[in-house]
């Protein structure tokens, strides 16, 4: 059962001793540009088209629904996982679900769940400025994948310093995918995906590397779209001061997570959408499972009387799809 908060719980954040920055904000910059990185990124999207290609035309039916599978555990480990349970603690896990979640959240690997908390954690605080490590003011391209193609703006390695990272730091779990993680997640995004269907599916070499490498290069536009058509394009019934936004089309891509400007408004909520809204949130239903089973606890969401209020007092004026709006709500 969810329990119901007005705000976020108590984040320990050391004093921010620099300057304020005011989203959006985008001074001018040096690029240092990650060269490797780049032929890594350049790859995969070449590699992705031919995986296009064998999927219609030597795939095999089963082949295809093991990828397809690994897509939603993956994508699952992502956003229950590293997002809403380690990011924003917006509910508790037990240990056979958090090892399950890491699992599944080695899936798609771009960094290690301490990297991701660390640098979402500062995308929350930073929102929109440049101590935000994929700031949406420079642009689609840099908030989707450019900015893991050149060195960290300054202002995110100095303020990085300032989020409390504890927490993560003491989790067993955690501390045991950055020990092991090339590894781990080596075997279980590459080497696995590729084999099994090889040994169980009939697949050639050739079929079953380019369909891993094509579900795993959806699997990272499919996260970086939150970071980046999230924060471009849409509807802002909550908040219509700030750049994220509502995205029906990342949210189906997602499971749930592409409901942004809610998010942003109230970032601890497990659900990450607005009230009944849930339809395009497996996440939600997937965390929701694991309560009835006794797997996560103490859910925290936000009371309708605060949803409304806010929507009336902030929002862009934007129908709801969880509730109507009501022009002449007042909080008593």
């Amino acid at each position: 059962m969810a329990s119901f908060a007005t705000e976020s719980p108590p984040y320990k954040e050391f004093e921010d001793p620099f300057p304020k920055l005011v989203a959006p904000q985008a001074a001018p910059r040096k690029y240092e540009i990650l060269y490797l990185n780049v032929l890594k990124f350049t790859y995969l999207h070449i590699a992705s088209l031919y995986g296009i290609y064998v999927y219609f035309t030597t795939a095999t039916w089963r082949s295809l629904i093991f990828y397809h599978t690994l897509l939603l555990l993956a994508s699952v480990g992502v956003t229950a996982g590293a997002h809403r349970l380690w990011s924003h603690r917006s509910y508790k896990a037990k240990m056979p679900l958090q090892i399950l979640l890491m699992l599944m959240n080695s899936l798609t690997f771009v960094k290690t769940t301490t990297d991701f908390v660390r640098d979402h954690r500062l995308h929350h605080r930073y929102s929109d400025t440049d101590a935000d490590p994929h700031n949406a003011t420079r642009g689609f391209f840099y908030s989707h994948i450019g900015w893991l193609m050149v060195k960290k703006h300054p202002e995110v390695l100095r303020r990085g310093k300032l989020i409390d990272m504890t927490d993560i730091h003491a989790n067993p779990v955690l501390r045991f995918q950055k020990k092991y993680a090339i590894p781990l997640i080596g075997a279980l995004c590459f080497v696995l995906p590729t084999i099994i269907p090889m040994v169980f599916f009939g697949a050639t070499l050739n079929t079953a590397w380019h369909l891993t490498i094509l579900f795993y290069t959806y699997r990272l536009n499919g996260m970086f779209s939150v970071n980046s058509a999230a924060h471009l394009w849409g509807n802002k019934p909550y908040d219509k001061q700030i750049k994220p936004v509502q995205n029906y089309t990342v949210s189906f891509v997602t499971h749930g997570e592409g409901f942004h400007n809610y998010h942003h408004a109230f970032p601890w909520d497990y659900r990450a959408a607005e009230l009944g809204n849930n339809w395009l949130n497996f996440t939600t239903k997937f965390i929701d499972f694991f309560a009835w089973i006794g797997w996560a606890y103490d859910l925290k969401g936000v009371p309708e009387d605060v949803v409304h209020a806010r929507a009336n007092r902030t929002g862009d004026g934007s129908d709801l799809w969880g509730f109507k709006r009501d022009k002449n709500f007042k909080i008593e």
